[in-house]
């Protein structure tokens, strides 16, 4: 047991830059309307690991035994040579910036800094001070997209840990329920990329948030209420479809809205800080004692995506406010002495936040 907590925390420590790393860094490379869609994209690998991951764990299973060890340590084997060999590769293709891009051209690179330069601060050369830190720590709204991602976490994390779980007592054998934890976890991909797409067309963050954190509250009212195994499994398959998505633009809101780069690669790391705290609380609530309808879990996570809903339509009417001031001038007078080439991140009276 103390080796299993040793190498949980090890793999939880060095895990932990991974997600607001990867928010950050794609920050750098594109444009504010452009970064939703690739950040949803990176999220939904979450949803399709899912559902191969189903297949994959029905699959290895069968070789319990095989080198006198377990089947499900031959998942944890198998899957983590791949996870290892995938990071070693990357290594060598992942560059910093644009600017520093071995394998693009000149050419390449200038168009590249010049489309970063007409909306994001990208390219400018910031360097790095515990002031900038601060700047993100002193904003409400920093706050406010953390508890976004904390509403979303506990019902993100439960249902990915326990929907084998879930499924099962639901009358299903083991076997069966590693596969059918495919349908949600597919499903739950191809909104994630079609709500992403809608958002980044339509230029609007919350509603879509909003809306896919109620339908994932349907899926749950209908895990809490119902006791045909179908009709329940219906409700898994709902949930999944609306925590994926709503997850993927509530983990980007920040991406396209918090500039300075010390700012916003603060602020997506107490994002995640914050949001998985959720994730913490989650893993004590789904009880064995509890099946099949686990009143307790589901309840939280119900709460939880209700939460969602006053915290993001709280954010968007923080933000359209804001907008609304500095379209009248009321902000203006943060430019005096200020030059024309200065830039004062996401405090500049002439950055508009997205909505």
């Amino acid at each position: 047991m103390a080796g299993f907590f040793v190498a949980r925390f090890v793999l939880g420590m060095t895990e932990s830059g991974l997600f607001p790393g990867v928010v950050f860094y794609l920050s750098l490379w594109y444009k504010r309307e452009e970064r939703q869609y690739r950040i949803s994209l990176f999220f939904s690998a979450a949803s399709l690991a899912g559902a191969f991951g189903g297949v994959l764990a029905w699959g290895i299973a069968h070789m319990n035994g095989v080198g006198g060890l377990h089947g499900w340590r031959w998942i944890f084997i198998l899957e983590g040579i791949l996870t290892v060999l995938v990071s070693l590769s990357a290594y060598f293709f992942i560059t910093n910036y644009p600017s520093t891009a071995k394998f693009l051209t000149e050419k390449e690179r200038a168009c590249i800094q010049a489309r970063l330069e007409s909306n994001s601060d990208a390219t400018r050369d910031e360097a790095f001070t515990w002031t900038n830190v601060s700047f993100a720590i002193r904003d409400p709204k920093v706050w406010l997209y953390g508890l976004g991602f904390h509403t979303m976490s506990l019902p993100l994390y439960t249902l990915s840990l326990f929907l084998p779980t879930i499924i099962k007592e639901l009358g299903y054998t083991a076997a069966q329920a590693q596969l059918l934890t495919v349908p949600p976890y597919a499903v739950a991909t191809l909104l994630t990329i079609a709500v992403a797409v809608a958002s980044e067309k339509l230029k609007r963050r919350a509603l879509f948030i909003m809306g896919s954190s109620s339908l994932a509250a349907i899926g749950y009212i209908i895990l809490l209420s119902c006791t045909k195994p179908g009709v329940a499994y219906f409700g898994t398959i709902l949930a999944a479809a609306g925590i994926y998505p709503a997850t993927a633009i509530v983990l980007s809101w920040p991406a396209n809205n918090v500039s300075g780069q010390t700012k916003r690669a603060t602020a997506n790391a107490m994002q995640i800080s914050i949001g998985n705290l959720g994730a913490v609380l989650g893993t004590q609530l789904y009880r064995s004692t509890d099946g099949p309808r686990y009143f307790l879990g589901h309840g939280f996570a119900l709460g939880y995506l209700c939460a969602n809903v006053l915290v993001v339509g709280t954010l968007w009417t923080v933000l359209k406010r804001e907008n609304a001031r500095r379209d009248r001038g009321e902000r203006n007078e943060r430019l005096v002495g200020v030059g024309e080439e200065e830039w004062l991140g996401d405090d500049d009276p002439r950055w508009r936040f997205q909505t």
